[in-house]
């Protein structure tokens, strides 16, 4: 879904190999994260994916690896315990540090948000915390077991089933998330703080939010994920959250870099791999989607080519009628441009040129200048001869020629 997807392994807390995927932006980066997934889940879990896709899209490559004993990693789940996933999620800062680049943000679902909570202040490069329906307590998890914290005591291993997999713990485990005061964690970690929460988590009770944000310090921000369910199942619910932190992680990120010493050296289009024809676009310190309609057999995530050859005639159409007014200290109102843009039969455009009307279908784009307040009719002739003298349009109504050649020999991503 992103421009790469790189299958990595490292050593966690204890030597075992745990598995790892990290999602790369399509262009430079501009952070890295670490995403804890919640308890029994995988690195592979839905939302990890759409989430950790949507950030890349925007600039932000996301580590997401399965804890010790889950998923595709090496290790026994038994001997395992929140203390351990804590170690994993270190192991994962390290190795973020020592290959590519030491984490500025930590985003933790579940009991992973409880995670990155927990060692958020013992990692200087961290620049921002988000949770995901997280406990505001450790021991939250012991509710979900299937078996009493007493019988597994006395046992001292039981086997238990979650999320229909069997599982085993241990009494180690038991006494080990009893041990942890998240909230002191919270109240000391200093870190900007998102937390996020749906009002109709049945796994998870919306009062944990609470209790997380009010042990924060600020800067500490909360959105409710509304009709969202525990796991984020609903696409439009994983989209809603990563938009959110990409929205809110802009304070405290940097943004892109323009590409090369000029402000814009070129513009960069590739395919994400989601859906038919959805591009991302890089303009400098500028990224977007292009795409194509629903109708069209898109997904609707951006504008079209075509609607981005009207926003370049409208926006330049603007700019230059307001370069004008402003040469000509004209008090002007607040200028709009509505453009429409239709494949016509030549011979029924009555202002073309000749050269035009020779020949059969052509490209015809509508402009509809606005201009607030009350104008001269003198004052509107005007604008629209300004308006023709736009760059965009020049350009649209001569001939441009397109050089294109093949890379050979570089990277895509170079």
């Amino acid at each position: 879904m992103t421009a790469k997807t790189l299958k990595l392994a490292f050593p966690g807390h204890s030597g075992a190999e745990l598995a790892a995927r990290l999602d790369q932006p399509n262009g430079p980066v501009r952070a890295y994260a670490l995403f804890a997934h919640c308890f029994t889940c995988s690195k592979d879990l839905l939302a990890a994916r759409r989430i950790a896709a949507d950030l890349a899209r925007s600039g932000i490559a996301v580590l997401r690896f399965d804890f010790t004993g889950l998923g595709s990693s090496e290790g026994e789940f038994a001997s395992t315990n929140f203390s351990t996933n804590l170690g994993d999620l270190l192991s994962a800062a390290e190795f973020l540090k020592e290959h590519y680049e030491a984490p500025s943000v930590l985003i933790g679902h579940s009991l992973g948000g409880a995670a990155v909570l927990s060692i958020a202040a013992r990692l200087p490069s961290v620049k921002a915390v988000v949770t995901i329906g997280a406990p505001s307590d450790t021991a939250h998890v012991l509710r979900h077991l299937g078996a009493s914290p007493e019988s597994i005591e006395a046992e001292g291993e039981v086997d238990v089933t979650l999320g229909g997999r069997p599982f085993r713990v241990q009494h180690q485990f038991v006494e080990d998330v009893r041990s942890h005061a998240l909230l002191d964690a919270v109240a000391a970690m200093h870190k900007p703080l998102l937390v996020m929460h749906a009002p109709l988590d049945e796994i998870v009770g919306i009062e944990n939010a609470t209790q997380i944000f009010l042990a924060a310090k600020h800067p500490k921000s909360f959105v409710s994920l509304d009709s969202g369910d525990h796991l984020l199942t609903g696409q439009e619910d994983a989209a809603f959250a990563a938009s959110v932190m990409t929205g809110w992680l802009s304070r405290y990120i940097s943004g892109d870099e323009p590409q090369g010493e000029a402000p814009i050296e070129h513009v960069r289009v590739m395919e994400t791999g989601q859906g038919r024809f959805q591009n991302a676009v890089q303009a400098g310190r500028h990224r977007l989607f292009a795409d194509e309609p629903e109708s069209y057999g898109g997904m609707d995530s951006g504008p079209s080519p075509y609607d981005f050859l009207s926003i370049a005639l409208g926006a330049c159409t603007t700019m230059t009628l307001r370069m004008y007014a402003d040469r000509k200290k004209l008090s002007l109102g607040r200028i709009n441009v509505d453009v429409s843009h239709a494949k016509i039969h030549s011979k029924d455009c009555a202002d073309c040129s000749e050269a035009l009307k020779a020949q059969g279908k052509i490209d015809r784009f509508e402009r509809v200048i606005d201009v607030e307040g009350d104008i001269s009719e003198e004052l509107r002739d005007k604008l629209i001869e300004i308006a023709g003298k736009c760059p965009v349009h020049r350009t649209l109504e001569s001939v441009a020629h397109v050089h294109t050649r093949v890379r050979e020999g570089e990277s895509m991503t170079e």
